[in-house]
């Protein structure tokens, strides 16, 4: 006789299984009163029974409880309106952020075509010059273009394009290098951890790489001698270290000599506020690089 066009059937057919199956029954129920006004109502049943478990009667209590019925469904309302207003932005965010993703990798897509066509300038420059020494230099300034050219590439392969794994990029350089190279008297030994470094220091990562493991191949083994080049990459309290070593002959640390490749590597390594170390490997040479693996300055 309380019910009313919008009270829950659901809730009626619990109460009739109540008291069908003789049990108690709590529940909130949206009530009419005689002028057909709503309220909600904090709904209490239980049997009573006799000393023989006869059921005698039901007693129920009865509490308006529309004000706190109110409240807690207008704080449900404001959960889902903030809920679907979260749910809103975080689709804005997303498609923000792969709409980004896109350009950088079309960015660096582009850029490594452009650095592929800088090299093949370079290399059919240099098949036209006749001065060994020059050709030389040219096939260096190839190398470094090639070296940023992979950086680029693994980047547009990367599904964080704000991060850079300096392992990846490690096993594809050294590779590389060697198979330029021609020796294939020279091996390759890699111990390499994942290392993950900011995009916009991938590039002076690649290039300090480049410069010490071609170092190692041009002026490590002298002659048809075999030997290794070991690269290693590992992760030490905040900052982590590549080391670049050889069994050649091995070389004294560049002190005051000038040389263009040690004085780029030093230049790289003021810029990412790294140490660099040339140490005498008896054989050959073993070169440290300790660099922050976060470097706000820098970023």
């Amino acid at each position: 006789f309380l019910q009313g066009p919008d009270t829950d059937p659901a809730v009626v057919g619990d109460l009739r299984e109540a008291v069908a199956g003789r049990r108690s029954i709590n529940v909130d129920i949206l009530n009419y009163r005689k002028d057909r006004s709503t309220f909600w109502n904090a709904l209490y049943l239980s049997p009573v029974t006799d000393e023989a478990g006869e059921l005698q009667y039901f007693f129920a209590s009865q509490l308006d409880v529309t004000h706190r019925k109110e409240a807690e469904l207008h704080a449900n309302a404001e959960k889902e309106r903030f809920e679907a207003a979260v749910r809103s932005r975080t689709k804005e965010l997303e498609d923000a952020l792969e709409a980004r993703t896109m350009l950088l990798h079309e960015v660096d897509h582009r850029v490594k075509n452009n650095l592929q066509m800088v090299s093949s300038l370079i290399l059919m420059q240099s098949r036209t010059i006749p001065d060994e020494n020059i050709r030389k230099s040219l096939r260096s300034m190839l190398e470094r273009v090639e070296a940023l050219s992979t950086v680029h590439r693994r980047l547009y392969q990367s599904d964080d394009v704000t991060r850079f794994d300096v392992a990846d990029f490690v096993r594809d350089l050294v590779s590389d290098l060697i198979v330029a190279s021609g020796r294939k008297d020279i091996r390759a030994h890699l111990d390499v951890n994942p290392v993950e470094v900011p995009a916009q220091k991938a590039a002076p990562v690649a290039l300090m790489v480049n410069e010490l493991v071609t170092n190692a191949i041009k002026h490590g083994f002298n002659g048809d001698r075999a030997g290794t080049i070991s690269v290693s990459v590992r992760s030490q309290d905040e900052r982590f270290v590549i080391e670049v070593r050889d069994d050649g002959d091995g070389m004294a640390a560049p002190s005051g000599r000038k040389s263009f490749g040690t004085d780029l590597v030093r230049a790289l390594a003021r810029q990412l506020q790294a140490k660099v170390e040339w140490v005498p490997g008896a054989p050959g040479t073993r070169v440290v690089i300790s660099l922050p693996v976060e470097n706000p300055a820098a970023e």
